[in-house]
């Protein structure tokens, strides 16, 4: 039986050396000794561990790399004395296991064996999970790599965890890792959490295999990691294998996902497919539709959820007889599941969840029931089974700024923002740069209201300032004037200018492209990126809006700015940049990308402020910042 064992590794062997042969690979095993970095590495011996056999990839030094494939099976004749030895071990495995562990080392989480080359290949044969090794990892020093930051990022996290059998392919992961399994940072995991863990993991891998994971081009960490992060790691535990099969398979295309560099595909506005003549009037035969909002406030008390139930509004004065909706309101991360069910069973086929908290619960939800559209208004969210989408707002703070800039006497302004979230930070800097353009002097204080032990009204008074850029609309349980942008003169204050979510117009136009049929134009069967429509004053879901207050001639100059945007011949972020901390774009003929103005993580030079860290702010901001948090310390 051991012959013909060997007989059989060596014909895998053979094939694997003759496909990297064709590649033009290397087509034996990979030397430590090649690729070992530069004199400045140094070595901690990790003692006696168990070594998981996919990650062993080679041999110490030359001596026996020869005598293998890269895939570690035999190459050498059956007669030879190499061919014995592996036959006796391969008896040994059968009869009792392997036991006596190898020697190895551990270079960014590959392993090299020094001793017992011949064991690995056996084990690999037979297809086993790990073997015992007594092993010295190798340190590299600190570089600017992708790779070797994930690496310095696995180290702090086995030295917690002691688990060395998962990889990712993106910075992040491993502390992301930390957290969706329920431990703090460094916090040290007990035998029975990586015994849990080992064996979710474990079933995991072998249906994502089973079902081709082997053939995408991320990692099963990076699999496992998405999966649980949707799912929830001990929900997921208390599954059996079935139950887990089948929601690894429905989530097929958010693996799929993970594989794409530019993982989404933005729509920056409506689709001008070419449509049916008559295509604004809606065919006689569009099916009814029955939309549901789900808020996470109320309209009385947040002007987000305001706005979007005035575009609710809106589409229900606009499709009277093709369009019904219902609105759910006070939402939590706890019970928006139950929301989204509680909508599906009274049959509503399209779903607007209005904040990015909900996005993990709205994809579960689309994955469960593929025949209901589900969006969620959230920026730069990456999931295929929902559509996600939101507005272009840097747009209309440019021109709020370029008010602010014109009306403030002493150059000075400020700017209340709320969370530091995707879109907030170009918001914020379209903001300084608008009235930068008018005034060179101006200055803009920035203010955190979502910050811990804050006295607004005292930061607001030191800063001097006599335009001030408050909440972006007014709400009906409190009519105030400190809204939009405001102008304070002693006691008293009036509006000058305020932006305009027009939400209405928004769902208007996504209700159109599912009557005219022009919705499935969005999906690209070649692709599996995510879709996210992120539009603009050209859409018509972004306006500013002037008061009386205004002087002609700045409004003139808000009109003349406006059109300049719409057309697309303006940019707010185009030519040469200064951030706080020197220059951003040196090119004065270049645009900023759609995904870099999403993903600001630096403010304008004429800001006075910071991005605060998830530690200063309230814990309201928690939820919102996981999501959406702009920055590594904010995730």
């Amino acid at each position: 039986m051991g012959f013909d064992d060997y007989s059989k590794a060596c014909r895998l062997g053979k094939k694997d050396y003759q496909a990297r042969m064709m590649r033009g690979e290397k087509p034996t095993l990979a030397v430590l000794d090649d690729i070992m970095p530069d004199s400045r590495y140094y070595e901690v011996p990790l003692g006696l561990v168990q070594v998981p056999i996919d990650r062993i990839v080679g041999t110490k030094t030359m001596g026996r790399s020869s005598s293998f494939a890269g895939n570690f099976m035999p190459i050498l004749n059956d007669g030879s004395e190499f061919a014995a030895k592996w036959i006796r071990l391969s008896d040994s495995q059968k009869e009792e296991g392997i036991r006596d562990p190898i020697k190895a080392y551990e270079y960014m989480n590959y392993f090299y064996v020094e001793e017992g080359n011949k064991r690995v290949s056996v084990m690999k044969y037979f297809g086993a999970v790990s073997i015992p090794g007594k092993v010295t990892r190798i340190v590299p020093p600190r570089t600017d790599e992708k790779e070797n930051k994930i690496y310095y990022e696995f180290m702090d996290f086995y030295q917690a965890s002691s688990v060395n059998y998962i990889w990712f392919s993106q910075e992040g992961s491993f502390t992301k890792l930390q957290k969706v399994v329920g431990k703090k940072p460094g916090e040290e995991w007990t035998d029975d959490d990586r015994l849990k863990f080992s064996d979710l993991y474990t079933r995991f891998s072998s249906e994502y295999e089973a079902r081709g994971g082997g053939k995408l081009s991320i990692t099963k960490g990076d699999a496992f990691l998405a999966f649980i992060t949707l799912y929830g790691y001990d929900e997921m535990d208390a599954k059996t294998t079935s139950e887990l099969s089948k929601l690894i398979a429905k989530s097929w295309e958010e693996f799929e996902l993970l594989q794409e560099e530019g993982d989404i595909d933005l729509k920056m506005k409506p689709s001008t497919e070419k449509k049916p003549l008559l295509s604004m009037l809606l065919p006689v035969s569009a099916p009814k539709m029955k939309a549901a909002f789900i808020y996470e406030k109320t309209p009385g008390t947040s002007a987000w959820t305001y706005a979007h139930e005035l575009g609710r509004l809106y589409l229900e004065q606009t499709f009277p007889d093709e369009v019904s909706t219902v609105a759910y309101e006070n939402g939590t991360e706890e019970n928006v599941e139950g929301l989204i069910a509680d909508a599906i069973r009274s049959g509503c086929n399209l779903i607007f969840t209005t904040t990015p908290p909900f996005v993990q619960a709205s994809v579960k939800a689309a994955i469960a029931n593929p025949e209901v559209r589900i969006l969620n208004c959230s920026l730069n969210t990456s999931h295929r089974y929902i559509r996600t989408y939101y507005s272009r707002m840097h747009e209309a703070k440019f021109l709020m700024g370029a008010i602010a800039g014109a009306m403030a006497e002493n150059n000075q302004l400020t700017y209340i923002a709320d969370y530091p979230i995707f879109g907030s930070i170009a918001n914020i800097n379209a903001f300084a740069l608008g009235a930068k353009m008018i005034n060179p002097r101006a200055k803009v204080h920035l203010v955190w209201s979502s910050m811990k032990e804050l006295d607004m009204e005292k930061v607001v008074r030191e800063t001097a300032s006599t335009c001030i850029s408050g909440r972006d609309m007014v709400i009906p349980e409190e009519a105030s004037r400190f809204f939009g942008i405001y102008h304070v003169q002693g006691e008293h204050s009036r509006n000058l200018a305020m932006p305009l979510y027009h939400w209405g117009k928004f769902y208007e136009q996504l209700i159109r492209t599912i009557m005219d049929g022009t919705w499935k134009y969005d999906d690209n069967a070649s692709t599996t990126k995510a879709i996210n429509y992120w539009w603009g004053m050209s859409a018509g879901v972004i306006d500013v809006v002037c008061s009386r207050h205004l002087p002609i001639g700045t409004r003139r100059l808000v009109e003349l700015l406006k059109k300049t945007i719409m057309s697309g011949e303006f940019n707010p972020f185009a030519g040469i940049l200064y951030s706080q901390d020197g220059l951003v774009q040196k090119d004065p003929g270049r645009v900023m990308l759609p995904e870099e103005i999403m993903t600001m993580d630096w403010l304008a030079e004429n800001v006075i402020g910071a991005i605060p860290k998830k530690e200063e702010l309230k814990e309201q901001a928690e939820p919102v910042i996981k999501q959406q948090g702009v920055t590594k310390e904010l995730n």
